[in-house]
This record gives C-alpha cells, structure tokens and sequence, in this order.
C-alpha cells in the first residue's frame, strides 16, 4: 500500500492557525473528522492526548507526529499540517514544529496499512523531503513529495564476515507506528556517517522486523535497546547492552553508537526483567528504586506546595484563626485550613503511595498503593509508610501479573478491572494492617518526638547535616534525599528541616552569582553572564542553576557552597524557623514560622560566606 493512499487531498490542511499545542491537535483532528475517518473525534483526540503524555511527539527538526491507535478510527488515514508561523509542541529540541503528520490507525489496523503509516516516519528523517515539504503550495505538490519518496521495505542482509565495527540495535515504541522506525533511520544514518556498520530490529505495530539472529548478536560490539516498551531481552545474556529511551535513538545516535563501540555499558546478566525489559541486576534495581520514589515525590509535591502555602496564608489571620472556638477566628481562615490542611495535606501520603506503585506496577498497581498509602496515613505509619505501601503494593500487583499470566487471552479485560484491583488492594492492605503499620507507626512517632525536641544544638548540628548534603550535588541523589527528608516531615507537622533545606539550597546559586558579580576577574565573560540567571534561580530555590559551574571547578565550587549552605541551614535550626511549603524560595520567606528576618539573614550569609570562598580559592583569569 503506498502512502498516498492514506494521505489524501481531504486530509490535508496547509495553514494551521494557532501556535499551541492544542491548536494543532484540534486542527488535524477536525481534518480527519471532516474527511469522515474517525468515529468518535472527541475519543480520537483524546487518545492522540494520552500518546502526548508518555512522550512529547515533536521529535525535532520542525516534525510533530501525534499518532494513537484506538477503535475511534473508522479506517487508517494519515493527515498533513503546516504552520509557516511554527507551534510550540513541546518538541524534544526545544524548536517550533512546522510540519504535522497525524496518524490515525484503527485497532484492526492489518500489517499492510501499518507498513505504510511507519515508512512515512522514515520518509521524514530525509532532510531533503522535510525541505520540500515546507515549501509545499498546494495538497496535489505534498502527494507528489511523499510518493516520491515512498519505497517498500526490504529486510536487510547484514554482511558480518569481515566487520571489525558492528553494532546491533532494537527500537520500540509504545505504539509502535513513528518512533520505532525514526529512531532506526537516525541510527543508520549516523552509522553509515561513521563507518560503522550496524543492523537495528524494529518493534513495531506490524511485529518485528529485521530480528537479530543469533550470530548477528554474537559478533557485534555491543547491543543498543532504544525502547519505551519491552523488548526479549534474554537473547543478549552476556553481552554489553546500552538501554535508553527511543527518543534518544532519535536525538542522540552518534553517542549511542559511540558508547556501544566502547562497551561503555553493563553487560546484561539475563534472568527476570521488569516490564520495560530493563535486566536485573543490583546497579539498575537502585537505580529503579530512586526512580520509582522519585515518581512518587514529584506527584506529590503539588499536594504539598498547594496545601502548604494555603496553611501559611491561613497563619496570617492568626495562629489559631481557624478555630471556630477562639477569639481571632476568621472563616477565610478556616476556608484556607480546611483546603490546605483538611484536604490537600490529606492526600500527600496516598498520592506519594499511589504514584510509586505505578511506577513499578503501571496503572494496575495505582489502586493498591493508593489504598495502602491511605492506611498507612490513618493508621499514624505516616510518610514512611507511604514509602513501603508504594513499593509493596507496586511489587504485589507485579506479582499477580506473573501469577495471572497464564489466564486464557479472553480474560484479558477482566484483569485490569477485576482482578488486578481486587486482589492487589486485599494483599496490600492486609500486609498494612497486621505488619507494617503498627511497627512503622512507633518509629515514626519516635523520629518524630526527637525532632520536635532537639535542643539547640542537635538542632543545629542537623541544620548543618542538611545544608551539606543539599549542595553536595545540587539536585542529584544526595540533594533529592534531603529534600524527601524535609517533605516527608511536614506530613508529620514537623516544619523546621523543610526550612533549612529551603535555604541551603538557594545558597549555591545565589552564592555563584554574588561571585561572578564580586570578583570578576576569576570568571570569563560568558561565565559572568550566565552569573547573572543564578540570581533568579538562586530567589526561586531552584538548585541546579550552580552546577555548570561546579562542573567546571569542583574542587574549588563544591567545597565554598557546601560551607555556605550548612551555615544558612544551621542559623534556620538555630532560629526555630519553620516552613509549612516544600518550594517558593525568597517569595514564601515572608509566610515562615519563626523570625523571618534571622532566616532570610541566614540565605544571605551563607551565600557571601560561599561567594567570599569562591572568590578566594579561585585564581585570577590574568594569572
């Protein structure tokens, strides 16, 4: 089947309006809709939404393929925008999109119309048709463009006799119609530019094709799995495999392929993998540990943010303002209390719960840890709980897939709406009930009665702790534990940590840019410049705005941030300072508890004290 016969002239609309992302979407959607290719458009349009989420389809260089496969689809149909203006489509290079190719498969959609939809994404790898396409006056000259180009598929007969370079790769997507077949045409390009030789395996909606054989993988270099699904993996036991993201076949082949030259990558152990075919060995399993709590965390947040900066504003009527029963009650008061406080508050341990198990279990495993993390929250095992719910609940519903995986293919459905919930919600919350929660509950009140009852100088001694491990890595594993410490506490209603972390962690940016304005001469213009961003990062708490600069001298910067934060986050402990909101930097300063003056004091010493290090240990650029 040529492309053409899916790409018609109805399908083709050569002015998009808009610049947003939506505006795209509804405009290719309404072409399809009026061409009388789709069922349901509001149900098409929807799933084109859901494919967004997982992954921004603006794959760069000017292309956005928004693609979903789903029964709203009368009959396969590709259709065609342009934007002269360009949109915003959250593409992976950061650039407008001006070409849209939006595909419609139905869920019956044979190997034939599949085969066609995916060589278009390979036609749009080609430079020259992209060029021609821009150019494109009329529907009849972008027909003519992509017949042009339009040629069937061959498998490839890869020659490994005498190849001292040779790599293989597996690509995969989770709808296997675009990214599959654009991450393989970028790798082969790229190969072909290098001289090395390559062979990809291509997972798409139509089965594999191009399979690796045995030999092939035998003799090659290493193995590439650019993949958002899973891939068999036991094949490549005992060899080197580089696993990523299919975006980055896309974005990233030359370091791809570098990296596989190198063997610049663990050897695959084989035995059980988890769904998206990643193997399971210990460095990955932490690695996925960190993943899955970080998933949990940045879900989170909104929770906490919202909730937290509502209970501050609430404060502001009075400390007990939102008590019908005293004297300075306010209702606005109670409003704010009962949102942020009754509400908000209430969800942060069964949303962190929730999120960690679907990291680990997918959307089967959300119920369960949201139930077990609503356990964990009543039953007083608090934000620790959340923890163990999340994971236990992920790795039970992971479990009952394997137990469930020999049902018969008709029971399909019925797994996701019956069984999964069912049983994973009765596993979860029994193991909750009878032995997590009373254990975990006595520690948690334990760590926090001892934090609520530091004297001054633990107190201080923790604010000190805190700052170091907030710049150690500004943003990275160490900061991100700290950081989970302190919100995980305001859950318990211990404000005081979250408040020194805050702090320390706007020291490294503020600290560089007071550097960069201070003693110029140690900085080249280019560095003073980008000196000048870390001022608003640094007031907006955000981190990592000092870490190219780390990067670039870390024997000198680390050490000077690290002594200036652990000074702001020992004068916050040393204070009393609390904060009910995880984030805000210099615009929540005025909603602390606690004398706000000392604590905005405590920021600014701390980033001299850093910025006066820099400055010191830092030699002139004359020099």
């Amino acid at each position: 089947m040529r492309i053409t016969e899916l790409l018609t002239r109805d399908t083709i609309l050569l002015s998009l309006s808009g610049t947003g992302k939506m505006d795209a979407i509804n405009g290719l959607v309404n072409q399809l809709d009026q061409a009388g290719k789709l069922h349901d458009s509001s149900a098409f349009k929807n799933a084109i939404i859901k494919r967004e989420e997982q992954s921004t389809t603006g794959i760069g260089d000017g292309i956005a393929i928004p693609h979903a496969k789903t029964g709203a689809v009368k009959e396969p149909a590709i259709a065609f925008g342009k934007s002269e203006a360009g949109v915003d489509y959250e593409s992976l290079d950061g650039q407008p999109a001006h070409l849209f190719f939006m595909i419609a498969a139905p869920e019956g959609a044979n190997n034939t119309h599949l085969e066609a939809l995916s060589r278009l994404s390979s036609i749009l790898m080609n430079e020259e048709a992209r060029k021609k396409l821009q150019n494109a006056a009329s529907a009849d000259e972008v027909i003519g463009i992509i017949d042009s180009y339009d040629e069937t598929e061959e498998e490839e007969v890869q020659n490994i006799a005498d190849s001292k370079r040779f790599v293989v790769a597996v690509t995969a997507c989770p709808t296997g119609i675009a990214h599959t077949y654009m991450a393989a045409d970028s790798l082969k390009a790229k190969a072909a530019e290098m001289g090395v030789d390559i062979k990809v395996e291509t997972n798409g909606s139509s089965g594999a094709k191009n399979v690796l054989t045995p030999e092939e993988i035998a003799n090659a270099a290493a193995v590439i799995v650019a993949a958002d699904t899973k891939v068999e993996m036991e094949r490549f036991s005992g060899k080197h495999v580089l696993e990523t993201a299919v975006a980055d076949g896309i974005r990233k082949p030359q370091e791809l392929i570098e990296k596989a030259l190198k063997q610049d990558a663990p050897v695959y152990k084989g035995g059980s993998a988890d769904s998206s075919g990643k193997a399971d060995n210990k460095k990955e399993q932490k690695a996925g540990i960190y993943k899955h709590l970080m998933n949990g965390v940045s879900n989170m947040l909104p929770f906490v943010v919202g909730g937290g900066i509502l209970i501050a504003i609430s404060f502001m009527f009075g400390y007990k303002a939102a008590d019908p029963n005293d004297p300075s009650y306010h209702p606005i008061a109670e409003a704010l209390m009962t949102i942020g406080g009754g509400n908000a508050f209430g969800l942060i341990v069964p949303i962190l719960a929730a999120f960690i198990a679907m990291s680990i279990a997918d959307r089967p495993g959300f119920a369960a840890g949201a139930v077990g993390g609503m356990m964990a929250a009543s039953g007083g095992a608090g934000f620790l709980g959340g923890i163990i719910a999340g994971f236990l609940a992920g790795y039970v519903v992971v479990g009952l897939k394997k137990v469930f995986a020999g049902l018969p293919s008709s029971l399909e459905g019925i797994k996701t709406i019956l069984l999964y919930p069912l049983f994973g919600i009765a596993f979860t919350g029994l193991l909750m009930l009878y032995v997590v929660n009373k254990p975990v509950g006595a520690l948690n009140t334990a760590i926090t009665e001892w934090l609520s009852g530091l004297g001054t100088g633990n107190a201080v001694l923790l604010g000190v702790v805190l700052g170091l491990m907030m710049a150690f890595d500004m943003g990275g594993p160490v900061n991100k534990s700290a950081y989970v410490f302190g919100t995980g506490l305001l859950a318990n209603g211990v404000y005081e940590p979250m408040a020194a972390i805050m702090a320390a962690g706007m020291v490294p940016p503020l600290a560089i840019a007071l550097a960069t304005t201070l003693f110029k001469n140690r900085f080249s213009k280019q560095e003073q410049d980008a000196g000048k961003a870390n001022y608003i990062m640094g007031f907006s708490f955000i981190t990592e705005g000092a870490i190219p600069f780390a990067a670039a001298d870390p024997l000198r910067v680390i050490p000077s941030i690290m002594a200036g934060s652990a000074v702001a986050g020992a004068i916050s402990m040393m204070a009393g300072v609390g904060l009910r909101a995880p984030h805000g930097g210099v615009f929540v300063v005025p909603l602390v508890d606690g004398p706000w003056g000392i604590y905005l004091a405590g920021i600014i010493a701390g980033a001299l004290l850093s910025a006066i290090l820099i400055g010191f240990l830092k030699k002139p650029l004359n020099k």
